[in-house]
């Protein structure tokens, strides 16, 4: 692991070392000469819900963490797709014949960035300007690329997300009713003039974010004395109109989120990207700026690609895996649905086993 920008990394035993952490667990069919990589941005991945099943279904499955796991507030994706470059380098060496990258989640977009540079790198630095020169990486390409329970990439779902109805960065707390999700007159249901209104007044939220990170990086410039960096907060962060509607990207899942109910979990510290840096907010959440949306990176992919979605899945919608099967140029390519499974399979190791054959059905007959 390589630290490209300073502390990026929280803990100081993981920048010490200079190693990022996996698990292994291996098949109980015998000798594997395939492994698959689960993989996501910051979640610790160590005790996936899938790696047993994956390794009862025949191949050998590793959890893997990037050296943000845990903590994403000075996230860089491009330095994740090093850590990914990192494990498979591991696994190549160390025997395997195929290796598959699964993105879940969060990851979805993350894998199609790692397999769009390893197959074809182009980007030479962060949105910020900094390293790591992607060009000049050791990414060896993956066998087959999946895109479990996924959105097209953090910086769309974060902006999908994003609460409109707060206008004043500095007081949370007032809100525009006219914009706002948990008022009982807009709905739901959620008539088209408000979800246009809505979604723009989100892309507009998140653009003025950007334009501001881009003051503070230029005041901090000017200063000088080698600060080049920031923290902040970002309130109202789990306001997608799909979370409350279910009329809207119909499915079978419930009008929740796994924080509980949306209108709480917009502030709930736990949920999505409330804290961060303002070079993390270029990389990981800006919808202009980020290199890490999955649908343009699918579009550049020659690997098979498997996208699995959830029929019942309360955070990643029919609509995220359509599109990035729809982006995938060539043929070699499958969409398929696991009926009745939320995002994380809670309470239904059935199918979590039946959705590890599948993929690892696919791995058989795909590549």
């Amino acid at each position: 692991m390589t630290t490209t920008t300073g502390l990026d990394v929280y803990s100081g035993v993981a920048r010490a070392s200079g190693r990022i952490w996996a698990s292994r667990h291996k098949s109980t069919k015998g000798q594997s000469d395939t492994a698959v990589i689960v993989v996501h941005p910051a979640s610790n991945f160590l005790g996936h819900y899938m790696l047993g099943s994956f390794a009862d279904a025949g191949v050998d499955a590793i959890g893997l963490c990037t050296r943000y796991i845990g903590n994403d507030s000075s996230l860089l994706m491009e330095n994740c797709v090093l850590d990914i470059g990192a494990a498979i380098s591991y696994l190549r060496q160390d025997g395997y014949r195929k290796v598959v990258l699964i993105g879940n989640s969060g990851g979805g977009g993350l894998a199609a960035l790692y397999q769009s540079q390893a197959e074809g790198p182009s980007i030479t630095c962060t949105p910020a300007g900094d390293p790591p020169d992607l060009t000049k990486a050791d990414l060896p390409p993956a066998d087959g690329l999946v895109f479990l329970m996924a959105h097209p990439g953090r910086s769309v779902v974060f902006t999908e997300w994003l609460d409109p109805a707060i206008t004043d960065e500095s007081d949370p707390l007032r809100r525009d009713p006219s914009l706002d999700l948990f008022v009982a007159e807009n709905g739901p249901p959620f008539d088209e003039a408000f979800l246009t209104r809505y979604r723009e007044a989100q892309v507009a939220r998140n653009r003025r974010i950007t334009k501001w990170v881009h003051q503070q990086l230029d005041i901090l410039e000017a200063r000088g004395g080698g600060l080049r960096d920031l923290p902040f907060t970002v309130h109202g962060t789990v306001a997608d109109p799909r979370m409350v509607d279910l009329t809207i990207d119909p499915s079978d899942r419930e009008a929740n989120t796994p924080w509980g109910h949306a209108s709480v979990a917009t502030y709930a510290p736990v949920s999505l990207g409330h804290q961060c840096s303002l070079r993390s907010w270029l990389s990981q959440w800006s919808l202009d700026e980020s290199q890490g949306d999955g649908r343009a990176h699918a579009a550049r992919v020659d690997a098979p690609v498997l996208v699995m979605y959830g029929s019942a899945d309360e955070v990643c919608y029919p609509s995220h895996a359509q599109s990035l099967f729809d982006a995938v140029p060539h043929s070699r390519k499958e969409l398929q649905r696991i009926d009745g499974a939320t995002h994380y399979f809670v309470g239904r190791k059935d199918l979590v086993q039946e959705a590890a054959g599948q993929i690892v059905g696919w791995i058989g007959h795909s590549l």
